[in-house]
């Protein structure tokens, strides 16, 4: 009796916390499914009148609003691929290899993390105005990829610490390469960490905004986050809009979580202890 006890308590305290998380979702899947542009006065997160009169404002702008979605898919899947082609390799060296200065190099890569983005602002902003990068999605990529690497590093490194050299050295005795056995090998025994960790890496450059802001000028070179705030003005703000914007926005990152969901318990907890 007190283990069922114990179970409908923890189920009914994940069910109010599951409704806690998901009721600002539904406020904003409401608000892009009304006709009206304005806030609702109703607490429910149920629509009164389904209409799709802001999603067909959207796709009136269909040029522009897809060139901006356009944008955001290459700079948040360059990114992801850049930051994980160097982070894997990169991380394999730090795990495996002792050298001098492997301590001091994660320090670093550590240290990188604790300031924002926005601390790098005024420097990135020199160093691609000189470079002749400002105001294009290269420069973005290049900006993106470098604040998504330590990151990358860390993750990947704490599951390379958790796959056992035992089989490496097994390969090695059969006379494979290092390459090979990178390659062949531990690459695809990591791939529940390289998922997820791509998967954090696109999520933070498909969500960031004042970086974007702040590079990019031209209209048609905004990713939807800057897309996205042009809807709420000083003195009026389309709501509606604005949701419906954002509903769209949320889909690619609902896909790839729903495609990679068998690697993310996986590729999160992988390093957590080391084997």
């Amino acid at each position: 009796m007190s283990t069922r006890l114990a179970h409908l308590a923890s189920h009914a305290v994940l069910i109010v916390a599951s409704a806690f998380a998901l009721y600002p979702v539904l406020w904003v899947v409401k608000l892009a499914l009304s006709s009206s542009q304005v806030l609702g006065v109703s607490a429910s997160p149920i629509p009164e009148e389904v209409s799709f009169v802001h999603f067909a404002t959207l796709l009136n702008e269909g040029h522009t609003f897809g060139r901006q979605f356009f944008n955001s898919v290459v700079v948040a899947g360059s990114t992801s691929v850049v930051a994980i082609g160097i982070s894997c390799s990169a991380a394999y060296g730090f795990s495996r290899f002792r050298f001098p200065g492997r301590e001091a190099g994660l320090g670093a890569l550590l240290l990188t993390q604790i300031f924002p983005g926005i601390v790098m602002m005024i420097p990135l902003y020199i160093l691609l105005d000189s470079l002749g990068l400002l105001n294009s999605l290269l420069g973005l990529s290049l900006v993106y990829s470098t604040t998504a690497i330590p990151f990358c590093i860390w993750m990947l490194k704490g599951y390379f610490d958790s796959l056992p050299k035992d089989i490496e050295e097994a390969a090695m005795i059969d006379g494979a390469s290092r390459w090979y056995i990178f390659v062949h090998l531990v690459l695809p025994l990591a791939r529940p960490a390289i998922a997820v960790t791509a998967l954090f890496s696109f999520m933070t450059a498909w969500n960031e905004f004042i970086l974007a802001a702040t590079l990019i000028n031209e209209q048609a070179l905004f990713t939807l986050p800057v897309a996205l705030q042009r809807y709420v003005g000083e003195y009026q703000t389309d709501w509606g809009t604005f949701a419906a914007g954002a509903v769209v926005t949320s889909f690619p990152v609902m896909l790839l979580f729903y495609a990679l969901q068998k690697h993310l318990v996986g590729g999160l907890t992988g390093g957590a202890v080391k084997g």
